[in-house]
């Protein structure tokens, strides 16, 4: 059922009001017409009722107790009343002038005890039975309603009576009846009634007028109030205006819609920037999180989250747990079973029917004994292995520099001291047979094989001064292919290269992060002898770009792969142990990471992320830019 508005219930109910009193005060006017009309009639009946009694009763006062009739014979006694009130001149004139006093009495008649005719103005209804009519005292003193059928139903006469008397005897003797006709008074009324509910009906229909009149005037600052709410509830807070200078309630409530537009507007912008700091957070965090309401609805997911469940966020937001996880997984049954059992999740690692490690924990918030909601976390616990993995190998290189550092230092003056004392040594012995000249050689090319070792070591563990310049990593790439393919053809490995049409723009010292990926391409060139395809991908990923390299060779043993970026570590009978160490150390230079995956018999692939720097409005990247000189231990 439509809602009416509020003009129209406001003119309903001025109307309805106007209506209800005009329908009062009608009633009562008719009501009161009405019954002042007859009660006119009825007086004149009765008057003319009085008079009759009052002219027979001298008749009926006669005494007849000399007459020669019994008094006791109520035939004699009433033939002797009827004599005296027929020869009764006064009687006869009364009778014959009572219709003619008033155009509403029919007749008039003295009736005896059975309703005999004594007297009657109608000389053809004298001498027989007369019914008797209905009392017109019961319509004077009925209701309105009563009196309105009298007055539009058919015209009947009804009697006004007075019962009589004899004085001798003291026993009822008759009656006076005055028929009272009713045409002449519904001709009467009518007009009186009409006229009554014509002025009823205009004052209704002038009430309706003035209602919509009132209704557009009273409401008019309602309108008002309602398009400036339309404007602050439509963002459009600052179209409001000033508020009215009015003094009374319409200025009242402007200058709180101002005020309340301003708290808005303030509350709005507010609002925005935590929406979009949130948004930009929850966008960037690799963890899965949702968060429940008190009923268990999801009101906030985070992107990672879609990765975790394999739902879009669409449509988890608003969902119950039981619509979002799905009791055929372990991960969906466990969550399940802890929000029907409402006991939280301490941090625990399922393993999936996809083989992935997820991390879960749920929470449930309370305040003051009442659930408000809940918390649940989602972490890829591979990638949590993978940090700490790297927090344990970065804290062992830290400390195999700390030590690396201090003892190249102590290694390099006793051996300055060995190379010049062997040269002076060679200088005194000035006949040196073949073969002491040879055990001399071979301890000069040692202590100089020696030096390079601890050079190289104290290269390693030194501050690098960083030659930071805007680059694009496909243009690296594509050089280090160059620089690479020599090598590959020798081992049968073909190079194929992937990179994604937009530009991936870094800030790096490019002769070092050259060397980082050649040498890792290298060695996954070295790991297929039996020759191979080596792929190169680089792609976007958030805000990193990532170089993906992947080889077909053996793979890396399970058991040395926590060894691989050790400094001085290999497997290779030629390998010094250093290309992946050095690596490892530049990505971390460049803020970027650097991790491996490998399955035996089916290659390794090595993932290197470095920051992706926005440096050109049009999306751009230039080859090279201008150089900075920054120096990173």
């Amino acid at each position: 059922m439509p809602t009416l508005r509020l003009k129209t219930k406001l003119v309903f109910a001025i109307t309805g009001m106007v209506v209800a009193i005009v329908a009062t005060l009608s009633t009562l006017y008719i009501s009161e017409v009405v019954h002042q009309r007859i009660q006119e009639v009825y007086a004149v009946a009765d008057v003319t009722k009085l008079h009759i009694f009052a002219v027979s009763r001298p008749a009926l006062a006669v005494d007849l107790s000399s007459s020669k009739i019994d008094l006791n014979d109520p035939k004699q006694l009433e033939g002797a009343v009827q004599d005296l009130l027929q020869y009764d001149s006064s009687m006869s004139a009364l009778l014959e002038s009572a219709t003619g006093d008033s155009p509403n009495i029919l007749d008039a008649c003295i009736v005896d005890a059975k309703g005999l005719a004594l007297l009657h103005t109608n000389p053809a209804l004298q001498g027989t039975i007369v019914s008797p009519r209905e009392d017109f005292a019961n319509i004077l003193h009925a209701g309105i309603r009563a009196q309105l059928r009298l007055i539009y139903g058919p015209a009947r006469t009804y009697d006004v009576r007075l019962p009589l008397v004899h004085t001798a005897t003291g026993k009822p003797f008759g009656e006076v009846r005055v028929g009272v006709d009713t045409t002449l008074l519904k001709d009467t009324l009518k007009p009186q009634i009409r006229r009554a509910l014509i002025f009823a009906g205009t004052a209704i229909l002038l009430s309706l007028i003035l209602a919509a009149g009132l209704s557009n005037l009273a409401l008019r600052p309602l309108a008002a109030i309602s398009h400036r709410l339309d404007l602050i509830s439509s963002g459009k807070a600052e179209m409001v205006g000033a508020p009215s200078k009015r003094s009374d309630e319409y200025g009242t409530v402007s200058t709180k819609i101002e005020r309340l537009g301003r708290q808005m507007r303030d509350v709005k912008e507010v609002f925005s920037a935590l929406k979009e700091n949130l948004d930009q957070m929850m966008a960037n965090l690799q963890d899965g999180v949702m968060l429940f309401t008190s009923d268990f609805n999801a009101v906030l997911v985070s992107a990672s989250t879609e990765r975790f469940i394999g739902k879009a966020r669409g449509d988890m937001l608003g969902r119950h747990p039981s619509e979002i996880f799905s009791k055929n997984s372990r991960l969906g049954r466990t969550i399940m079973d802890a929000f029907t059992s409402h006991e939280a999740i301490s941090p625990q690692e399922i393993e999936d029917e996809q083989g992935r490690h997820i991390q879960v924990a749920l929470d449930f918030i309370e305040e003051r004994g009442e659930r408000i909601g809940a918390l649940l976390t989602l972490r890829d616990a591979e990638s949590v292995h993978r940090i700490e993995d790297e927090i344990e190998l970065s804290r062992r290189l830290s400390a195999i520099g700390r030590l690396t550092s201090g003892v190249a230092h102590e290694v390099k003056n006793p051996i300055n001291a060995i190379v010049v004392h062997l040269e002076v040594l060679r200088q005194k012995m000035k006949e040196i047979d073949p073969d002491t000249r040879r055990h001399l050689d071979v301890i000069g090319s040692e202590i100089q094989r020696l030096d390079r070792v601890v050079q190289t070591l104290v290269d390693f563990t030194r501050p690098v001064d960083l030659r930071l310049s805007d680059m694009d990593l496909r243009k690296v790439a594509e050089d280090v292919v160059m620089l690479a393919s020599p090598a590959a053809e020798k081992h049968s490995v073909m190079i194929e290269r992937e990179a994604s049409q937009e530009p991936l723009p870094v800030r790096i010292d490019v002769d070092l992060v050259k060397q980082a990926i050649l040498n890792i391409v290298l060695n996954g060139v070295q790991a297929m002898p039996q020759g191979g395809i080596l792929r190169m991908a680089l792609k976007r990923e958030g805000e990193n770009a990532l170089l993906m390299v992947r080889d077909q060779g053996t793979g890396i043993p399970e058991n040395i792969r926590d060894k691989i970026f050790n400094l001085y570590f290999t497997t290779k009978s030629g390998g010094s142990g250093i290309g992946l160490a050095m690596a490892y150390r530049v990505v971390q230079l460049h803020h970027g990471s650097m991790e491996f995956t490998s399955i035996m018999d089916h290659g390794t692939t090595f993932y290197l992320r470095f920051p992706i720097t926005e440096i050109a409005a049009n999306g751009d990247a230039p080859a090279v830019a201008k150089e900075d000189s920054v120096s990173k231990a």
